[in-house]
């Protein structure tokens, strides 16, 4: 099968946090014998921060850079068995969400491609989308064959299922034991507890929350804080950090195995929406999982789905929390608890798993869809 794709970037993670759910998904979709043209915008200074080849053995990965050449890609979707819009491609969005459209509309009779539409924010699509009833993805939803989302589960299926998307079907990030593994701790990043994730607006009060204010309940620890935006430069993020936190700026993917390896414990802090949410495990919680790394993560709907609480990682909902459980965890411990994880996360939550549910998804045509899904409906995580 062949798909056409139009999404962020499948070969730079450069403030691109879908990266590694996109390489992990499509790998594996290849492995099953799909063709895969993954076309992405010249934008964000990405493709000089390439962290992969131009095209990985998996994909063809061209880059457009008006929407001249946008178009062209478009007439060439039309080949496809299935064209696929992700969200927040970050360049000509709702330009695209209804040219997809079009696109399959005007193949050739009797060869018309299917199309989906693949969110990797349901939370933040959904509010804009409820909260607008003349948006231009509103009037396109029914239009498309399927509806996958990175996360949300049964609330995020009835949402969509609402505004009038004829299926929904959540394909949740996972692992790829090819790329994420344990490794040998790194000096560099070693610390007690270790935070991964780049600053934005509705993550930085719960990073603040969560891990600025255990770091000043616990001097005695190191704490690491990675990812892109901490830096004095970056809007005065250094005058608030407690001593015993140091920064270690953008660590590139290839890394991560080394920085979730090098910590005691790996804390997870998903963004408000997805918190409030649910449903929603992040890229980074199964990175951690794949390298055997202790996870401590903040609390939220349907985490039991995914890890056992107390078994397979650690909750906590506030800094008093997180500083009890570095306080109260061995190195015994948190390597038992890293390696539940890992286990788990191989045995259920890899992306041959996720690929495996998509493709048979794609084998069976699109059913109509009542306003609100049964709870029989709703798909199971790993099936």
């Amino acid at each position: 099968m062949r798909l056409y794709v139009f999404g962020s970037s499948l070969t730079s993670a450069y403030w691109n946090g879908a990266a590694t759910y996109y390489r992990g998904l499509y790998k594996n979709l290849h492995a099953l014998g799909y063709h895969i043209t993954f076309a992405e915008p010249d934008i964000y200074d990405r493709q000089r921060h390439r962290d992969w080849p131009a095209d990985p053995p998996f994909a063809h990965c061209p880059v457009y850079r008006s929407r001249t050449e946008l178009q062209l890609h478009l007439r060439r979707a039309r080949d496809a068995d299935l064209i696929i819009k992700h969200s927040g491609v970050g360049a000509d969005d709702e330009f695209l969400e209804a040219a997809v459209l079009d696109a399959a509309a005007a193949a050739p009779a009797g060869a018309r491609p299917r199309v989906a539409f693949w969110d990797v924010d349901a939370p933040a699509t959904l509010a804009g989308l409820e909260a607008q009833p003349q948006h231009p993805l509103r009037r396109c939803l029914p239009g498309y064959d399927f509806v996958f989302t990175y996360g949300g589960g049964p609330p995020v299926v009835a949402r969509y299922r609402r505004l009038g998307a004829r299926a929904c079907f959540p394909i949740y990030n996972g692992l790829d034991p090819d790329t994420h593994f344990p490794t040998a701790p790194d000096p560099r990043f070693q610390a007690d507890l270790t935070f991964l994730g780049h600053r934005l607006p509705d993550r930085e009060s719960r990073v603040r929350h969560f891990f600025f204010a255990a770091a000043a309940l616990c001097p005695q620890h190191r704490f690491l804080l990675a990812g892109e935006g901490w830096s004095e430069a970056e809007g005065g993020a250094q005058a608030a950090l407690p001593p015993n936190l140091r920064r270690a700026g953008f660590i590139a993917p290839p890394q991560h195995n080394a920085l979730n390896s090098s910590a005691r414990l790996v804390l997870n802090l998903n963004r408000d929406s997805m918190a409030q949410t649910g449903f929603s495990p992040p890229t980074r919680i199964f990175e951690a999982a794949g390298a055997g790394a202790a996870i401590l993560s903040d609390a939220w709907p349907g985490m039991n789905l995914f890890f056992e609480p107390g078994r397979e990682i650690l909750l906590a909902t506030g800094p008093q929390q997180v500083a009890a459980h570095l306080q109260g965890l061995s190195p015994e411990a948190a390597a038992a608890l890293g390696r539940r994880a890992r286990e788990r996360a191989l045995a259920e939550h890899s992306y041959h798993h996720r690929a495996r549910r998509v493709h048979a998804l794609l084998l069976c045509p699109p059913r109509p869809a009542p306003a609100l899904p049964a709870a029989a409906e709703v798909p199971a995580l790993s099936a």
